[in-house]
């Protein structure tokens, strides 16, 4: 939810009549809710644009989006201690940005673990929430979104985690909507063809139109348009070394 929203709406790549319904959004929200007053005009423009710009639907959303924040997420934030298990796997790394200033997360596919018990799936929540909340404190004032580069080197079928991915894909997508604003998919086994098929229809529409499957042969030039050498993972030919969203 990053900054209190300024007394104006001024939102870099909004119309007018965006602009008009953020406020009649805004109006809506915090009648239902006073504490909405804290939330900036950014987060507001996602969740109108994740619902096509229907006001009430987008009013829904961000009020159940408020509720579920409160009893999910701790007034300290979602503790290393809850996740211990989850950031043991060391698949998710966060560091540079891409030439939009967009933070740059890495995932490796090969080191997933697939849920086991709902134990597991309850640990999968937080360590997904816990990343996306550190990933999107870093997004930029005029730009909130995020890139995500998922490396499927080495990944076998062993990997699929399908009741993890139904349990974190309504949170990713009912609780941070609009926030990825491109996925590279790189290093992909040709056994991952079956996988997508099985993953693609419960992959929110939007995203699927901003996913990249690179080429090996063309996986540096391909990163490098979009993000500088000095901000691209040493593991792509870049500057910067991994690090682990944890230490990040």
């Amino acid at each position: 939810m990053s900054n209190p929203r300024d007394s104006d709406v001024d939102l870099p790549g909004s119309s007018q009549d965006e602009i008009q319904k953020i406020k009649i959004m805004r109006a809506l929200i915090e009648h239902e809710n006073p504490s909405a007053k804290e939330v900036d005009d950014m987060t507001l423009r996602r969740f109108l644009r994740a619902r096509d710009h229907d006001i009430p639907k987008a009013s829904t959303m961000f009020l159940n989006y408020l509720t579920w924040r409160r009893s999910f997420i701790p007034r300290d934030g979602i503790s290393k201690e809850d996740i211990r298990n989850k950031l043991a796997m060391n698949n998710i790394f966060l560091q540079g940005f891409d030439k939009l200033g967009r933070p740059i997360v890495v995932a490796i596919g090969a080191r997933n673990i697939p849920v086991k018990n709902n134990d597991d799936v309850e640990e999968l929540k937080k360590y997904i929430v816990y990343a996306m909340e550190k990933a999107c404190s870093r997004t930029q004032k005029d730009d909130d979104k995020l890139v995500l580069i998922a490396d499927l080197k080495g990944w076998r079928f062993s990997n699929l985690d399908m009741k993890g991915h139904h349990a974190v894909a309504p949170i990713v997508e009912q609780y941070y909507p609009e926030r990825m604003g491109k996925v590279f998919i790189v290093h992909a086994p040709s056994i991952f063809s079956f996988a997508w098929k099985l993953v693609q229809p419960i992959v929110d529409q939007n995203t699927k139109k901003k996913i990249v499957f690179v080429e090996s042969k063309k996986l540096k030039p391909t990163l490098i348009a979009d993000i500088d050498e000095s901000q691209l993972p040493d593991i792509y030919g870049g500057k910067l070394p991994l690090v682990p969203i944890q230490d990040s």
